[in-house]
Order: C-alpha cells, then structure tokens, then sequence
C-alpha cells in the first residue's frame, strides 16, 4: 500500500504560497478563458442568490426571522462553492492577485484586464440568469411571495449611503477572500465545501454586500418592478410605488460602485496583501 507525505492540510504559511500562485495563474490567463469563466462565475453566484431567495419565502413572519438569515446564508453557499470546485472566476475573489502584484510577478496592466474581464463577465452571467428566472415566472411563485423577498431585498440594496454601501463591501470581502483563502488548504472537496461554507454564511445573513451578487438581485428586481402586473401586486400585497428607488440610476451609483470598491478593500488589500506581508513578502524580496 502506498504511503502518502502529504501534510493534511496546508499550513497558513502554505496556503498563502497557493493563494499567490493561484492569482497568478488567473491574472496571465488568457481574456478569452477569464471571460468564459466569469460568465460561469456569475452564474453560480446567482444560482446562490436563487437558492437563497426561495429560502427566504415566509420567513418575515417568523418571531425567529434570524434564523431563516442564517439558513439563507448557508444555501448561498452553494454559489461559491461551486466557484471553487469547477475553477469558475469572481472578481471578488479575483481581488486577490493584488497578491501576485505585491511579489511583482505581474503587472498592473495584466491586474486590470483581468479584473475588467471577469467584472464585465459575472455581470453577463448574472443577467443571463435574471433572464432565465424572469422568464421562466419563478417570481410569481408562492403567489407572488418569491417575488416580493427579491423586490424587498433589493430595495434595501440601492438605499444604503455611499459610506454604508463601501464598508458593507469591505466586511463581505473579507468574509468571501477568507472562505477562499481558508478553501486552499483543504486537500478534499469536504474540506473545501466546509471551508467556503460558513463564512458565507456569516456575510450574507448579516446583510454585508457583494457586487456580483447584486448584479442578480438588483436587475432581477427591476424587472419585476417593470414588468409585474396588478394580479401580482396584490397577491403579494406590495404596492408599485413604495419601489420608487428601486432604479438603475441608484443601483449603479448607490450600489454595485461603491460596493466594488469595499469588495477590493476588503479581500484585495485587507486579506490578499495583509496575508501576503506576513507569510510573502520576505520569500518574494529574496
């Protein structure tokens, strides 16, 4: 029988290691496979939101409202797990080459495009998916209830300050960098699964702010703002104008803007390069 030396799990020193090399191999890729893989990215993280919404119908009623929060988190997941596992790109977490930029193994130039590439991407992929559950009437289900968590949720989204809209982008970056982070030192898909898991949990049930995820919510609730007819404001008990913020003009200044420059604080700088002058930049120097 063979015997294995491989440790375990990485060591932290280890995983950082993995993390530079890993941002180095999506900031030299080439635009054509970033592209095609943050299409995927956005996708999947929609899914998540999908999975999340429909975990969220009824849930306002509940004396207990924060645990139905903490289960969302938890199917959200899902969406990142499925990053991880099939290779897909998120700009969130592609803020970590900033990682490989420290080491100057890359330009800022390849930093850019590939930043530019995935962001664009994961919002193509995002709305490919608010066109899919649009059309195919998912948000009339439960008489119009899983409409009414995306039209609610996404409201709230586009009323936050600048100021509130970029810190809640730093805590959810750290929270999702982390879960990536902590995902390269597994050796098993249980341990990846488990590692991306809770963090996610943590950001998405206290309301933190991710930017592609808000390219699924926010749209898909314009949409419905647009296009739901009267049958469907009253079955879900809302009313038409209590949305009057709900816009595009909002949800791209008051929202995914800010919000991206917190995701890059947040996972670029205050986990990729904060992880990196510890365990990195002696090895890189030399």
């Amino acid at each position: 029988m063979a015997i294995t030396t491989e440790p375990f799990m990485l060591s932290p020193a280890q995983m950082a290691q993995a993390a530079e090399d890993a941002a180095y191999a999506k900031a030299t890729s080439t635009p054509r496979k970033s592209f095609l893989l943050g299409l995927t990215g956005g996708g999947y993280i929609a899914l998540g939101f999908v999975f999340y919404v429909t975990s969220q119908v009824g849930a306002a009623g509940l004396t207990w409202s924060g645990g139905a929060k903490v289960l969302g988190g938890v199917v959200f997941a899902t969406g990142l797990v499925l990053v991880v596992l099939t290779g897909a790109e998120l700009f969130t977490s592609s803020t970590l080459t900033l990682t490989a930029r420290a080491s100057g193994r890359i330009t800022w130039g390849r930093l850019f495009r590939n930043w530019g590439v995935v962001y664009v991407a994961n919002f193509l992929g995002a709305a490919t998916m608010v066109a899919l559950v649009y059309l195919g009437g998912v948000w009339h289900h439960a008489n119009g209830a899983w409409g009414a968590v995306v039209l609610s949720g996404a409201l709230v989204k586009v009323q936050h300050t600048v100021l509130e809209a970029v810190v809640l982008g730093i805590l959810c970056n750290l929270m999702v960098c982390l879960a990536v982070w902590a995902a390269y030192s597994g050796r098993t898909t249980t341990d990846k699964v488990l590692a991306v898991t809770m963090p996610v949990a943590l950001f998405v049930s206290t309301g933190f702010e991710h930017s592609v995820a808000n390219m699924f919510l926010v749209p898909l609730g314009l949409l419905i703002k647009s296009g739901a007819g009267t049958e469907f404001w009253s079955g879900a008990g809302l009313h038409r104008a209590d949305f009057a913020d709900l816009t595009w003009s909002h949800f791209l200044l008051h929202n995914l803007a800010p919000v991206t420059l917190g995701n890059i604080i947040g996972g670029g700088l205050m986990i990729g390069v904060f992880h990196w002058t510890i365990f990195r930049r002696r090895s890189a120097a030399s």
